[in-house]
């Protein structure tokens, strides 16, 4: 896993990059206010606030700040699911794509939750295109391949590196469930796979990194 504080030192830079991409611009000229909601809605639900509130509006500055607020646990989660050789591009599409789809964002849940929830769906399905395009799903077998971490004895790999190699379906049951917290029901409905599947794929995940971590 690369270093963590060189992602932080240009997360900054990046905002502003991303405050001048032109999908950025090109929303926040077509978009310039989002449209009102009815009263009875609002009475629902109320209508978001602060950063949220000025972003969904048309204010790209305002983005910027929520990209540097949240950009760290998308771009681990980016990590987990999908690697680090992905992870940059996957972080920035998906705060183009949280920019262009914002006007959706109603305040029901927190802007970060909506956010994740964004982000996990847009990594899903870029996992889906690659998996398709090189025809493997990975295995088991692909773990031992990793030389173990001589710095720590009781462990033979690095939990990050180990969640990283499992197999697609494995690792992206155990990132949910045990690392992000979503329920069986919830992944099922997300991998289009029956409830069943996602506990026996849980279950998969445990054995394999209980066998290459202890």
């Amino acid at each position: 896993m690369r270093a963590e504080g060189g992602w932080f030192d240009s997360a900054t830079r990046t905002a502003s990059n991303l405050v001048g991409h032109p999908d950025v611009q090109r929303c926040a000229s077509r978009n310039g206010r989002r449209p009102g909601a009815t009263p009875l809605i609002q009475e629902l639900h109320p209508p978001p606030t602060g950063d949220a509130a000025l972003a969904a509006a048309g204010d790209a500055h305002a983005f910027g700040r929520l990209y540097r607020e949240h950009v760290a646990r998308v771009h681990t989660l980016a990590c987990r699911m999908i690697g680090d050789d992905d992870a940059d591009e996957v972080t920035q599409d998906v705060f183009v794509r949280a920019w262009e789809k914002l006007r959706t964002f109603r305040g029901e849940a927190a802007f970060g939750t909506w956010l994740h929830r964004l982000a996990v769906n847009l990594i899903l399905a870029k996992r889906a295109t690659r998996s398709v395009r090189h025809g493997r799903d990975g295995g088991a077998e692909a773990l031992d391949a990793i030389p173990c971490r001589a710095a720590a004895p009781e462990l033979k790999m690095d939990f990050e590196r180990a969640i990283r190699h499992l197999p697609d379906g494995a690792r992206q049951v155990f990132v949910l469930f045990d690392v992000e917290g979503y329920r069986h029901d919830e992944i099922a409905a997300m991998l289009n796979v029956s409830v069943g599947t996602s506990k026996s794929q849980l279950h998969r995940a445990r054995m394999i990194l209980r066998e290459h971590l202890t």
